[in-house]
């Protein structure tokens, strides 16, 4: 399953969502890469809350977060919602450092991510909505992982797939992954067939009406 995501698009799979779950899978379109890099895997989940200095101690601001990296499979995937976060970090060097040696896919940030030289020497792929110098200690705690989140504006279960690459992120629904895959395999298959057609007519109208596609 996961090595088939690997060879379609983010796009493929976005329209795939949109067309065998009936709604959007792709996150918001301020979900970047601020290192660069596909990921496709299943997702492990973290929720991380606004909270007073004395619950947003260095062990509690970050005890879920780094629940979910310690404990990764080779392949898996960071999935970190901090709730109203853009001006803070809930990915740095030292929690990617932690991801990459456990081989994870790479994490996906409802939040800020800082330490972005260090990531991309590291190799791992990171997503977020924002990049801040900031950090959680103090001002956020880790309420819980491995829980439906809200990430970007996509519902996020543990297990879910995640792919991600230049133009975004989506998820796909564990339940629909086989069904979406295929889907997005036949537009990928529909599209490379559309190409020599538009090369050959020099027109994308035309081909668009012989395929029902855009």
């Amino acid at each position: 399953m996961i090595a088939g995501f690997k060879r379609t698009t983010v796009e493929s799979v976005a329209d795939a969502v949109d067309q065998v779950v009936g709604q959007r899978g792709y996150m918001s379109h301020e979900m970047r890469p601020r290192v660069a890099g596909q990921v496709v895997g299943r997702a492990l989940t973290a929720l991380v809350r606004p909270a007073p200095p004395e619950k947003a101690t260095p062990a509690l601001s970050t005890k879920h977060s780094v629940g979910i990296i310690d404990n990764a499979r080779p392949g898996e995937v960071a999935v970190i919602v901090v709730e109203d976060g853009l001006d803070v970090a809930g990915i740095g060097g030292l929690m990617a450092t932690a991801a990459k040696s456990r081989e994870m896919a790479g994490a996906i940030v409802d939040g800020g991510a800082r330490d972005i030289g260090e990531i991309r020497a590291l190799g791992l792929p990171v997503y977020s909505r924002s990049v801040i110098p900031s950090s959680t200690v103090g001002r956020y705690a880790t309420v819980g992982n491995q829980m439906p989140v809200m990430c970007a504006g996509v519902m996020v279960k543990p297990g879910d797939i995640i792919v991600a690459g230049e133009d975004g992120v989506v998820r796909v629904p564990q339940e629909k992954a086989a069904e979406v895959l295929k889907r997005a395999q036949e537009i990928d298959a529909r599209e490379d067939k559309m190409v020599p057609f538009i090369r050959k007519f020099r027109s994308l109208a035309k081909v668009v009406e012989m395929f029902n596609r855009i």
